[in-house]
């Protein structure tokens, strides 16, 4: 077993629903991993989060660099510390925030635009820039995970990052956040049902993190007629609940694309119809 963390962090990461600042990438590897991905944004003509096709979504399955980045073995040694050694990758979210934009996400749990169960979901948050609370970097609800799944409520606010502006509708006391600020190069981790939200970035520099959405293999998704996809990362997957991912051979070519297009598809159509069944009672909040 190749676990990292302290049974110290293992249990405040149990405990809180979070964990960080946990050193993965040295400045090297934050380098090249960023200029990777603006190097791409410079030949499309925009940043990622702006591009047609979801590109910011499922980013691992385009690029051989982001695929390299979410195996990296600390990031991997982190996440095996609380789910165990059989990882899949169940979903990615590259994260830009630009200088002086509304982009902001809502109190929310992730648990809610997931559903899988068992609930052992956990995200590793990879800094290639620092993300600070001016930048704003993600706050958290200490505690908040054993709440479970609470109802959400469907938002247009302009300017928020999640596909449907989902929002927390159980009241909670809000001013008992906690800043997750992360150097480039640290990670933070949290659970699938910690509250959280974050700002808009106030400052004159971009704050770039890929949110990596680990599971162990025994996870399923609650809505069992929907057949969608993840990677295994490490250990083996005894149990087939999800269509295997293919690596990107190269970067940004057909076959990347086309699996590409095909996963996210799958995914927010599962998503939708999670939605969809919440609203009418058919699943559990």
């Amino acid at each position: 077993m190749a676990a990292s963390l302290s049974p110290t962090q293992v249990a405040q990461y149990r405990r809180d629903g979070f964990l960080f600042p946990v050193d993965c990438l040295t400045q090297d590897e934050v380098h090249h991993y960023r200029s990777r991905l603006e190097a791409f944004e410079q030949e499309q003509g925009d940043t990622l989060g702006k591009l047609p096709d979801l590109l910011r979504s499922k980013t691992h399955l385009l690029f051989s660099w982001m695929d390299a980045l979410v195996r990296h073995p600390k990031v991997l040694d982190a996440v095996e510390s609380i789910i165990g050694p059989d990882i899949l990758l169940y979903h990615l979210t590259s994260w830009l925030k630009e200088p002086q934009e509304p982009s902001h996400v809502s109190w929310h749990q992730d648990g809610t635009y997931f559903g899988l169960e068992p609930y052992e979901q956990i995200t590793a948050w990879i800094a290639l820039t620092d993300a600070t609370p001016e930048m704003g970097c993600i706050r958290l609800i200490p505690g908040s995970h054993v709440i479970g799944q609470r109802p959400h409520k469907d938002t247009a606010t302009p300017g928020n990052l999640l596909s449907r502006g989902q929002t927390i509708e159980h009241k909670l006391d809000y001013a008992n956040y906690v800043m997750m600020p992360l150097r480039a190069g640290q990670i933070s981790l949290h659970h699938t049902h910690v509250v959280h939200s974050s700002e808009p970035n106030q400052t004159q520099q971009r704050r770039i993190g890929i949110g990596a959405s680990y599971i162990p293999t025994h996870c399923r998704l609650v809505n069992g007629d929907a057949r969608v996809t993840a990677m295994l990362m490490r250990g083996r997957d005894g149990y087939g609940h999800f269509d295997a991912e293919p690596r990107p051979a190269g970067d940004f070519d057909v076959a990347s694309r086309a699996a590409h297009a095909d996963a996210v598809a799958r995914f927010f159509e599962s998503n939708k119809l999670l939605a969809a069944r919440r609203r009418s009672g058919n699943v559990g909040i």
